[in-house]
C-alpha cells in the first residue's frame, strides 16, 4: 500500500537477527568474553595482518595458517597442516586443551604424537585467492573451538554449522568471511583456468556482514575502517547493518554485560 512506502525496509529476517545476537551471547559465555573484548582484533585481508613470503605452496599455506591461529588466539593449540590430498592417510585427532581456550593466557600443549593434534587441511589452489584460504582456516579453527563446549548453540545441533561460521566472525575474521562467501557456485574450465576457487558457506554473505556489524559495534570499530576492506557489493549493506545494530541498545548492552559475568 502507498501508506507503507516510506516504512523502513528490514535488512534481514528478524528471526535471523535475533539468532545472531543469541549466538554472540553463546560465544561470549563459552569462549572467553574477556579475550574477545581485550585481545581480539578485526583481521583484514592486507599485508598489515598477513606479511611474509615463501617460495613453496606448502610454506605459504603454513605461514598464513600460523597467522590465522595467532589472531584467533589459538597459537597454543596443537595442530598439523596437511594438503587435502593426503588427509585420508591421517588418524582422527583426539585433543585436550589445558588452561585457557584462547588468548594470551593459553598454555602451549605438546602432544606425544600426531593423534593428539587437530588436522587442518588446505588446497594449494586456494593460495590463488588468500581470502578463501584464510576463511577456510578460520572456520576450521572455529569448528574445533566449538567442540570444547557441551552447550549447543541457539537453535540446537541443526544450527551448529551456521554457528561455527558466525564464531569465525567472532574470532575477528568477519571481513574475510563476508568477502569470500559465495551465493552461488563458481564454475570454470579446469583445463583452461584451473579449478574454481571457492569455499562452502552456510551463512549468506549478508548474514555474515550483519554479524560483522555486531562485532564492530561491540569492539567500537568505526564504519570508515570497515568499508574500505569490504568488497564493494557489501559496503552499502554494511553501513545499514551498522545503523541497525546501533539502534538495538537492549541487545548490544546485554552482550557487553557478559564480559563481567
Amino acid at each position: 500500500m502507498v501508506f507503507g512506502f516510506f516504512e523502513k525496509k528490514q535488512l534481514l529476517d528478524e528471526d535471523n537477527i535475533v539468532w545472531m545476537f543469541d549466538t554472540y551471547a553463546w560465544a561470549l559465555e563459552n569462549f572467553d568474553a574477556n579475550v574477545f573484548f581485550n585481545e581480539t582484533i578485526l583481521v583484514t585481508p592486507s599485508n598489515k595482518h598477513f606479511p611474509g613470503e615463501e617460495n613453496t605452496a606448502e610454506g605459504m599455506a603454513n605461514i598464513i595458517f600460523e597467522q590465522v591461529k595467532q589472531y584467533a588466539g589459538m597459537t597454543h593449540w596443537p595442530t598439523r597442516l596437511v594438503n587435502d590430498e593426503d588427509i585420508m592417510s591421517l588418524p582422527k585427532p583426539q585433543i585436550e586443551i589445558k588452561g585457557a581456550l584462547r588468548g594470551s593466557r593459553g598454555e602451549l600443549t605438546a602432544p606425544e604424537d600426531d593423534s593428539q593434534r587437530i588436522t587442518i587441511t588446505y588446497n594449494q589452489f586456494q593460495l590463488n585467492d588468500p581470502e578463501v584460504l584464510i576463511a577456510t582456516y578460520a572456520h576450521a579453527l572455529a569448528h574445533y573451538l566449538s567442540t570444547t563446549t557441551k552447550e549447543a548453540p541457539p537453535g540446537g545441533l541443526d544450527n551448529w554449522a551456521f554457528a561455527t561460521e558466525l564464531l569465525a566472525v567472532f574470532l575477528g575474521f568477519g571481513v574475510i568471511m563476508a568477502n569470500s562467501a559465495n551465493t552461488s557456485k563458481i564454475r570454470s574450465c579446469g583445463s583452461c583456468s584451473g579449478p574454481a576457487i571457492e569455499r562452502t558457506n552456510f551463512l549468506t554473505q549478508f548474514d555474515t556482514t550483519y554479524a560483522l556489524a555486531i562485532f564492530c559495534h561491540l569492539k567500537q570499530i568505526p564504519v570508515t575502517e570497515v568499508t574500505p576492506v569490504l568488497k564493494k557489493s557489501l559496503r552499502s549493506f554494511y553501513k545499514n547493518a551498522a545503523k541497525d545494530v546501533a539502534s538495538r541498545a537492549k541487545e548490544t548492552q546485554k552482550l557487553v554485560a557478559l564480559t563481567n559475568s
